[in-house]
């Protein structure tokens, strides 16, 4: 990136990051934009230069193309499948915070379940990533409208995500240890893995 690119990037984090302790503190509803600003010492009109709207700071946009992404980068002989579960196995060994795996993520659960836009837009959210996964493996299998499979493979796919992000957040809740949460969700998965049929576990095989 060039350096113009980079201090936009950095001040995207840093108000990102001021943003999200303040919503653990006092709660999603209760902080204000203008609070925020004035946390990040920017403009009001630079948050939302940034985030078009509040939820934005929690939940980007981007979010749902996390899945497509993962199917996209899939490497040779990898199935979307395989992709999306060797995915998910390696973020839970290095105990990634982008699944919660980290100290503290149980106030930030919190405070999402205590919003009704957030857990309104992780709804929204979890819909578009699988409608995403479907568009892409529909593109690459060359599949006609009135094929079913990628829409249904990539229901499937999002449902294994959900599962785990759900297990995380449960066992989160419980007051169970990241490092014991990631064992316990990597022996799931592998459950997991052995229910889908053959059909979604080779379906878009990467030549």
């Amino acid at each position: 990136m060039s350096l113009r690119e980079r201090k936009k990037a950095e001040t995207k984090r840093h108000i990102s990051e001021v943003a999200l302790g303040l919503f653990v503190e006092r709660g999603f509803d209760q902080v204000t934009i203008a609070e925020v600003a004035q946390a990040a010492d920017v403009a009001a009109n630079t948050v939302y230069n940034y985030f078009k709207v509040k939820e934005d700071l929690v939940l980007p946009p981007v979010s749902r193309d996390r899945l497509a992404a993962i199917v996209r980068g899939r490497g040779p002989g990898q199935s979307a499948a395989d992709a999306v579960l060797a995915t998910l196995r390696d973020e839970l060994r290095r105990r990634d915070r982008n699944l919660g795996l980290a100290e503290g993520f149980g106030r930030f659960l919190e405070m999402m379940r205590a919003a009704p836009t957030l857990s309104a837009r992780l709804v929204t959210l979890a819909e578009q990533m699988v409608d995403d996964l479907a568009a892409v493996l529909a593109e690459e299998a060359g599949a006609g409208p009135g094929d079913p499979m990628p829409a249904l493979v990539a229901e499937q796919l999002g449902w294994v995500h959900a599962h785990v992000l759900r297990e995380i957040g449960r066992r989160t809740a419980e007051g169970q240890d990241p490092s014991a949460i990631a064992i316990a969700t990597l022996e799931r998965l592998d459950v997991i893995e052995s229910l889908l049929g053959e059909r979604v576990r080779t379906y878009g095989s990467r030549a």
